[in-house]
């Protein structure tokens, strides 16, 4: 694997060579070498950091893996730019899409080689660790590394209900200049199950998220004097920095969803369900209430569901990444515009949507008399100073919502009253009082859930996923169908890595 090889052989060198500003954002003003880096608490924690805000970038869940192509192709936009129009078409040929998905290939090896690089030395260096940090360490690295490759497998191979024994990707868990063999789909869900599993069992005991004093909810917000004191956040209590904010982290829901999202994928639905229902019954996350959602004070208004984030990815306000959000969602020649008529399709105002939070907060409606007008995205908005914010600029890694959407998938089949009320417990969320029909058959209920799914979800990528899993046609807002298939469920690998992959 020529290109896969290069990347780990980059990866060495900036481990060995180069300072860590450049690498894990460490000692800026000195070298430091691998050996030196790990010979603290403090330096694997740091190089810890250095992944999560590598994985915050452009290159990977800043952009690319949330806000970008993937979203694009579940046809969420009304697209004017060729390029653009090209990638909702599928055309996976186009050089321009090819040279993209090249380097969203080396971005992940990249993220997944620092993940490595902490795993090879941790367990070597596990007396120089205080408390639990040891196995807090280890087990975000785990997770971390299992949440990359499973991301890595859902875009560039095949999926388990269309072929589950043909070579998918590289499972890495080394930082070698040798090559690491093609597992197929199969066998890349078992490692990522494995790597779950055991950071689950490490989070149990070290993470704390799971203190009954950590409390979720927004930083700094001032309550009335008659609201509760469990209300206010504890998030950022901590005398440590490194355990304040552990839903921007992989923490010990985190690896449950994600376990829920694997094993749904892999069709495996008591398992799916178990984790799903570990979400759910721990009641951390709060339902986010009207008055948070619909505030008209634009710095009490919560823009994006922050209590009901498992994990979210920061996003840093350097390098412009505000600028870039309002490029491409919000500016009057924003790129990923839909019409007003396409949002309020997806958005069912005509029925239940009239009443929907999110249509009504998540877009702002520009008229026009010569294309019926365009709704731009608020999601990703941030206020301009000296406007405060009500929670810090994110994008979702796992939602407490889809959590529920991953149990009455998983449950439909055995309890199909426990699958619609999981359903109708979002919608009521949403301002959607209407509940599901009782007696809904399987495949109206499938329908209604991906539905309730897109309006979810939008703008995050995760809508293409869902559509690819279940190996269901998408069909852009001309009423054009892509029938489902690997030719628009699969992303291309480069050129040097397809004959390992045959």
């Amino acid at each position: 694997m020529k290109s896969l090889k290069l990347t780990y052989i980059v990866m060495i060198c900036l481990l060995i060579c180069t300072s860590c500003k450049k690498f894990l954002d460490v000692q800026p003003e000195s070298d430091v070498t691998k050996e030196q880096l790990f010979t603290t608490e403090e330096g694997f924690k740091e190089a810890l950091n250095g992944v999560y805000t590598y994985c915050a970038t452009r290159d990977l869940y800043g952009g690319n893996l949330t806000v970008s192509n993937l979203d694009i192709m579940a046809q969420n936009y009304t697209l004017t730019d060729l390029n653009l129009q090209k990638i909702a078409s599928f055309k996976y040929t186009d050089q321009t899409l090819i040279s993209k998905y090249d380097q969203i290939w080396i971005y992940f090896y990249k993220a997944i080689s620092n993940c490595n690089a902490i795993l090879e030395a941790i367990d070597q260096k596990k007396s120089i660790f205080q408390d639990k940090n040891f196995e807090l360490i280890k087990g975000e690295a785990l997770t971390l590394r299992a949440y990359l490759h499973f991301d890595l497998l859902r875009m560039y191979a095949p999926s388990y209900k269309n072929n589950p024994g043909v070579s998918a990707i590289p499972y890495v868990t080394t930082v070698s200049i040798k090559s690491t063999p093609f597992s197929t789909v199969t066998e890349v869900l078992d490692k990522v199950i494995a790597d779950l599993s055991a950071a689950k069992v490490l989070l149990r005991t070290s993470d704390p998220i799971l203190s009954p004093g950590y409390i979720i909810g927004y930083p700094g917000k001032v309550y009335p004097d008659e609201t509760p004191v469990a209300k206010k956040a504890t998030e950022t209590s901590s005398s440590s920095l490194f355990l304040q904010n552990r839903r921007h982290r992989m923490n010990y829901f985190t690896v449950c969803g994600q376990l829920a999202r694997v094993y749904l994928y892999k069709n495996d639905l008591p398992n799916s369900l178990q984790n799903a229902r570990e979400v759910i019954d721990a009641k951390k996350f709060p339902w986010t209430e009207s008055a948070d959602f619909n505030n008209t004070n634009p710095e009490q208004r919560d823009k994006i569901f922050y209590p009901e984030l498992i994990s979210a990815w920061f996003v840093s306000q350097d390098n412009n990444q505000v600028d870039h959000f309002s490029a491409l969602f919000t500016k009057n020649d924003a790129m990923y515009v839909p019409s007003i008529t396409q949002k309020d399709l997806i958005y069912e105002k005509g029925t239940v949507g009239a009443d929907d939070w999110r249509r009504a907060q998540w877009f702002r409606d520009v008229p026009s008399s010569n294309d019926g007008g365009k709704a731009f995205l608020q999601k990703y908005t941030t206020n301009s100073s000296p406007l405060k914010n009500l929670h810090p600029t994110v994008t979702p890694g796992l939602r407490l919502s889809e959590v529920y959407y991953i149990a009455a998938e998983a449950s439909f089949d055995s309890d199909p009253n426990n699958a619609t009320a999981l359903v109708d417990t979002v919608r009521k969320h949403r301002g959607i009082g209407t509940p599901l029909p009782k007696n809904i058959s399987k495949a109206e209920f499938m329908n209604k859930l991906v539905g309730e799914a897109r309006k979810e979800l939008y703008g995050e990528s995760q809508i293409f996923f869902m559509h690819k899993r279940l190996n269901r046609d998408i069909i852009n807002t001309n009423g054009l169908v892509y029938p489902a298939s690997n030719s628009i469920f699969v992303s291309p690998i480069p050129v040097d890595e397809q004959a390992y992959r045959n």
